[in-house]
C-alpha cells in the first residue's frame, strides 16, 4: 500500500526535505506529484528522526512546498524489462522517448542491483571482436572484462564509441547485444549516435539510454544503473553476451560530487566524495560471467580526463577497479591518427586468457609482444632523432622510424567505415613488422 503525504519542509537544489514519516526506508522509491499533475521520481538518500532527504531525478523546478504530494512506494527504484527493449531509446531514468510506447512486461527489477558474488564468478574467456586493429590486436577485449577508455576533452572518443557499437560482434552462433548509456551529452551528440545506429542498421541490437546536458544532472546518477540492470536481464536471464558502453563517466562523477556537496558531506580529493571509489566499483563490478549462466556482461566505460591528467581521481580510481585501460593520445589525434590509441600506455590485463589458437590465432600473443617492443624502441629512436637529427642516425634506426610511421598510418589509423577482422589485423601487423630486420624480431 502506497502512503501519501502533502507538503514539503524545504528544497535545496535537486533535493527536497520531508518531515520524516513512519515506516520509511533508505533508498525507497518516491513519487512527487506537483500541483499541475506532473509526476517526478526520486529516492530517499538520508533520514533522521525529524527530516528525510529525497533526491529528485528530474530536478525541483516548479515544485511548491505546500501543494506537492509525496507518495512512498515501499520499494527501491526499479525498471520494467523485456527483450522488446532491443532497438529502443530511453531517457536516463529508463522511460521510452522514441515514441514507440511503454514496455509491457511483468518483469521488474531493482536498478541498484549488486556486484557479482566472487564465489559464483566464471573466469573471463574468449573475446569480443571490435573490428578495430589497435584494440583487437594489442589490448583484446575479453568477454566479462571491464576495459575503460581514457580520453581527453576534444578528442574524438564519440567516434570511437560509435565504431565499437557498429562493428563489434562475437560471431553468428551466439546472441549479442549492446546496452549504451549516454550521460551529460550535447543534443547533437545524442542525435549523432541515434542517426548513425539507424543508418547502419545496428539499432536492432542496441538498447540506448540517454541523459542530455540540459537534463537534470542528478538524473545521470540513474543512467548507468538502468543500463546495467537491462544488461543483467539480457545476459543472465536471456543468455545474451552483452557489451555495455557508458559515456561519459566524468559527467556521472561530477553529478555525484554535486549531490554530495548539497548533502553537506565532507569532501575528499578535488571535492569528490570519499566514497567515489566504492560508488564506481558498484557500477564496474556488475560486469562479468556467472557460473552456470550462458551470457556475459562486458563493460567499456569512457571518461574524459580533466586537463589530460591520468592521476585525476576519476581515471585513477577507475584504473584500480578495472582490468586495464585504453588511453587516447592527444599527440596522435593532432597528427590525424584516428582512433588515436596510445598503445604504450594501454593494456588489457585479461588479454592472454582470451586469445591464442583456441580463440583468435596461435601467433597472436607473439605478434602483440613484438609490436609493443618494436614501437617502444622506435619512440626512443624518435627522441634521439630530435637531438641528433635524422641524417645522423644509422640504417637500423631509420628502419625503426619507418616502422613507427607505417604502424601509425596503416595499423592505428582506421577509417570509420573500415572494419578489420582479427586475421586481417594480425596479417597487417606482420606485414609492418617485416620492415625491420629479422634479427630484431626476437619475440616472434
Amino acid at each position: 500500500m502506497n502512503i501519501q503525504y502533502i507538503g514539503l519542509e524545504s528544497i535545496n537544489g535537486p533535493i527536497v526535505y520531508l518531515k520524516t514519516p513512519k515506516n520509511i526506508s533508505f533508498d525507497e522509491q518516491v513519487e512527487l506529484i506537483l500541483e499541475n499533475g506532473e509526476t517526478r521520481i526520486g529516492n530517499v538518500i538520508s533520514m533522521d528522526e525529524n527530516v528525510t532527504a529525497i533526491q529528485v531525478y528530474e530536478g525541483t523546478n516548479g515544485i511548491n512546498l505546500e501543494g506537492t504530494k509525496t507518495i512512498l512506494k515501499g520499494k527501491p527504484l526499479s525498471i520494467k524489462l523485456s527483450v522488446d527493449m532491443l532497438g529502443r531509446v530511453f531517457d536516463g531514468t529508463g522511460r521510452p522517448i522514441d515514441g514507440l510506447g511503454n514496455i509491457e512486461s511483468n518483469i521488474e527489477r531493482d536498478i541498484n542491483g549488486s556486484s557479482i558474488n566472487p564465489v559464483s564468478r566464471e573466469y573471463p574467456r574468449n573475446y569480443i571482436e571490435t573490428g578495430i586493429s589497435s584494440i583487437d590486436g594489442l589490448m583484446t577485449l575479453i568477454r566479462g572484462q571491464k576495459l575503460p577508455i581514457f580520453s581527453g576533452s576534444g578528442i574524438n572518443h564519440n567516434e570511437l564509441a560509435n565504431k565499437i557499437i557498429k562493428d563489434s560482434n562475437i560471431g553468428n552462433e551466439e546472441k549479442f547485444a549492446i546496452c549504451f548509456g549516454l550521460m551529460g551529452a550535447e543534443f547533437e551528440t545524442a542525435e549523432y549516435f541515434k542517426n548513425s545506429l539507424k543508418e547502419n542498421g545496428t539499432l536492432q541490437k542496441v538498447v540506448m539510454f540517454q541523459n542530455l546536458s540540459n537534463d537534470p544532472s542528478i538524473e545521470r546518477l540513474l543512467t548507468p544503473k538502468v543500463t546495467l540492470t537491462c544488461a543483467e536481464y539480457l545476459a543472465f536471464d536471456l543468455g545474451y553476451h552483452v557489451l555495455v558502453i557508458l559515456t561519459d563517466m566524468t559527467a556521472y562523477a561530477e553529478s555525484l560530487r554535486e549531490v554530495s556537496t548539497l548533502k553537506g558531506e565532507i569532501p575528499s580529493r578535488k571535492g569528490y566524495p570519499g566514497y567515489l571509489y566504492s560508488d564506481l566499483a558498484s557500477i564496474y563490478e556488475r560486469a562479468g560471467m556467472i557460473r552456470g549462466k550462458e551470457g556475459s556482461i562486458t563493460e567499456i566505460p569512457i571518461l574524459t580526463m580533466p586537463n589530460d591528467d591520468i592521476s585525476h581521481p576519476i581515471p585513477d580510481l577507475t584504473g584500480y577497479i578495472t582490468e586495464g585501460q585504453i588511453v587516447l593520445s592527444r599527440d596522435l589525434y593532432q597528427k590525424g591518427i584516428t582512433p588515436p590509441v596510445d598503445i604504450l600506455n594501454s593494456l588489457s590485463r585479461l588479454m592472454k586468457d582470451g586469445i591464442g589458437e583456441k580463440y583468435t590465432r596461435k601467433d597472436h600473443g607473439k605478434i602483440s609482444d613484438q609490436i609493443f617492443a618494436s614501437y617502444s624502441k622506435a619512440q626512443d629512436v624518435r627522441a634521439l632523432a630530435k637531438v641528433l637529427g635524422e641524417s645522423d642516425l644509422d640504417e637500423l634506426d631509420r628502419k625503426y622510424l619507418e616502422f613507427a610511421d607505417q604502424f601509425e598510418e596503416r595499423f592505428l589509423k582506421q577509417g570509420t567505415d573500415e572494419r578489420r577482422d582479427i586475421n586481417e589485423t594480425l596479417d597487417l601487423a606482420l606485414e609492418i613488422l617485416n620492415i625491420l630486420p629479422k634479427e630484431e624480431l626476437n619475440k616472434l
